[in-house]
């Protein structure tokens, strides 16, 4: 059902999809790893791993849905052109996929490390509880009529609801810590690095398609690229601007040599 007019753009669009998918593969190996080697995951806030969670997991149910039903897709090309292609591709799916797993063995890391006196907050359960109870009820008015296109939206608009919330909680952690330590900065510009290609693939597609549609048409995807880039600039901001970790653990060294030789002096003098 799917047709390339430029066999060039449709070897570029792959090329961006395999990047994003494996930057956005490999950037949950960095927080894995950095927990692995502290026995500790003191900074890493376990709100946002929730949620991450339940991002990933409603993304992995839509990707899955619009990739391998047929229906799904009949329903999809009706709404917006028969020549339209599905914007779902193989590794959109091996993400999600990967993306699960690596979530759960992270909150698994969590339930074994060291993690003081962090814990998951009561709003974040809330949130969670009401986002898959709001699924739920789509579930139920979707069956009867047959609006398997518009349930893996609502879908789809859950993980790009919680991809826009999910990083709040680590951002206000970071400015009252005035640190980054404990979160890997390496999870973050392998994200960007996936958002931007993502973004990419997609541009490509609607270059050769002549058309818009593969933007609005996967509103979710859209949406998730662009909050995406924009938290993962925030972070490097943060991480290397505003509380930069080595030069922090340095300065009070220096000031304490500086003062050390101060008393010297003034001794000898």
């Amino acid at each position: 059902m799917d047709s390339w007019n430029s066999t060039a753009l449709k070897a570029l669009s792959n090329v961006f999809g395999w990047i994003a998918f494996c930057a956005w593969s490999i950037s949950f190996y960095p927080q894995v790893i950095l927990n692995f080697k502290r026995k500790s995951v003191v900074g890493l806030n376990f709100d946002f791993v929730v949620l991450n969670l339940t991002k990933h997991s409603s993304y992995l149910i839509y990707n899955a849905s619009v990739f391998f039903s047929s229906t799904v897709q009949r329903q999809y090309h009706k709404k917006y052109g028969s020549n339209q292609m599905i914007p779902v591709a193989a590794n959109d799916v091996a993400f999600s996929t990967h993306a699960v797993l690596l979530t759960a063995f992270t909150l698994f890391q969590i339930a074994i490390y060291e993690r003081g006196n962090q814990k998951v907050t009561k709003i974040t359960m809330a949130i969670v509880l009401a986002a898959w109870s709001a699924v739920a009820i789509c579930v139920f008015i979707a069956i009867p009529k047959h609006w398997w296109l518009w349930l893996v939206s609502c879908f789809s608009m859950l993980q790009v609801f919680m991809t826009v919330i999910k990083y709040i909680p680590q951002v206000i952690m970071n400015f009252k810590r005035k640190s980054t330590t404990g979160f890997s900065i390496g999870n973050i510009l392998l994200d960007l690095l996936g958002g931007l290609t993502n973004y990419g693939q997609m541009a490509v597609q609607s270059i050769d398609q002549h058309s818009g549609v593969n933007f609005y048409g996967n509103i979710g995807k859209t949406l998730l690229s662009l909050a995406s880039i924009l938290f993962d600039l925030v972070f490097i901001v943060q991480h290397y601007l505003l509380y930069p970790g080595k030069k922090a653990e340095r300065s009070p060294s220096l000031d304490q040599v500086n003062h050390e030789s101060n008393v010297i002096s003034s001794h000898h003098v």
